[in-house]
């Protein structure tokens, strides 16, 4: 087996880990379709778009958890629009994460937001380094001068 198949046979059985294991869900395969030629970066840049603005949210969300009186609708507001750019670039344990969350912020309990916020921080880096990982095969893939292939 040459090293690009192998890279590719690499590439698709992490794939399949990330579908698996609920990382990622069909919508990560619709964004990976908008890729071509003339974008060959569009998915690492809209993925590094998100984080950028995911740590933004998270802050946003602690600092309002952090009130003497907590605001829960603006809270809602920031996991509403989490739960959003999740759902858009197919982070499905982000996005599922934020429908627990916002639960509890309809609730006004505390302690389950702040649960949830960590939670969020949890799976928002776990998240990343999958991607830098599965990022990392497309380069290696490329480099070796193949193809990377697609996602059904």
């Amino acid at each position: 087996m040459d090293a690009v198949t192998q890279w590719q046979k690499q590439w698709f059985d992490y794939t399949q880990y990330l579908h698996r294991e609920g990382f990622l869900d069909d919508q990560f395969a619709q964004l990976k379709k908008l890729q071509d030629e003339n974008s060959p970066d569009f998915v690492v840049e809209v993925v590094s778009l998100f984080f950028q603005d995911t740590e933004k949210l998270l802050n946003n969300m602690a600092r309002a958890l952090e009130q003497n009186v907590v605001n829960f609708e603006q809270v809602d507001v920031y996991v509403h629009q989490f739960k959003g750019s999740s759902a858009w670039i197919g982070a499905l344990r982000l996005k599922n994460a934020c429908i627990n969350f916002r639960n509890f912020c309809e609730a006004q309990n505390l302690e389950g937001c702040l649960r949830c916020l960590q939670q969020l921080q949890q799976e928002s880096s776990a998240l990343k380094n999958k991607l830098e990982t599965l990022f990392s095969f497309e380069q290696q893939i490329v480099a070796a001068g193949g193809s990377i292939p697609t996602m059904e």
